[in-house]
């Protein structure tokens, strides 16, 4: 009787507690990063970032693409913005649009681009629209076409829960 007692507490204590913290290290990577403190912000995102946070994966993403506070490298840049663009963040679906269209850390993709910036363009933002179109005026119909179906069939990919989260870690099935 013990045992459920101790995992239901624990448990509670996981979900009343870890968002606090969670959240203060998101914020905390902001203000460092406002104080041009690199090094910090990408300290606190990058556990962040690697447990799923979609938030501190388009920061780190943005710090790779413009080199501040690690070596700028496009592919890592991509790396990144993808896993963040794939929770569906409107602002890191732009930029993979963006790399696409200019071959930034990936081979040049109009298709891809058009894909990512209708993406974006879905949740309103008329800057994804309008960066939309001007790749478009690039294309064939058949490669808009693609472009269409592949945004018919993109779904979200959704962060782990923090349940999922604290079963892995305690190997409960």
């Amino acid at each position: 009787m013990k045992t459920p007692l101790t995992f239901l507490l624990s448990l509670t204590f996981l979900f009343l507690f870890s968002g606090s913290v969670y959240g203060g290290d998101l914020e905390d990577g902001r203000d460092a990063y406002d104080k041009k403190d690199y090094k910090t912000a990408y300290k606190l995102w990058l556990p962040l970032a690697e447990q799923g946070d979609a938030e501190s994966q388009f920061n780190l993403g943005a710090m790779y693409a413009t080199g501040r506070g690690v070596p700028q490298d496009y592919k890592e840049a991509v790396k990144w913005v993808r896993l963040s663009a794939e929770q569906g963040v409107a602002k890191a679906q732009t930029n993979l649009g963006y790399m696409y269209e200019n071959g930034q850390g990936v081979p040049q993709d109009s298709v891809s681009a058009h894909m990512w910036l209708n993406l974006c363009g879905s949740s309103g933002d008329k800057d994804c629209v309008k960066n939309r179109n001007i790749v478009e005026k690039k294309m064939t119909p058949q490669q808009i076409e693609k472009a269409q179906e592949m945004v018919r069939n993109w779904k979200p990919k959704q962060e782990r829960s923090l349940f999922e989260k604290f079963k892995e870690k305690f190997g409960i099935k």
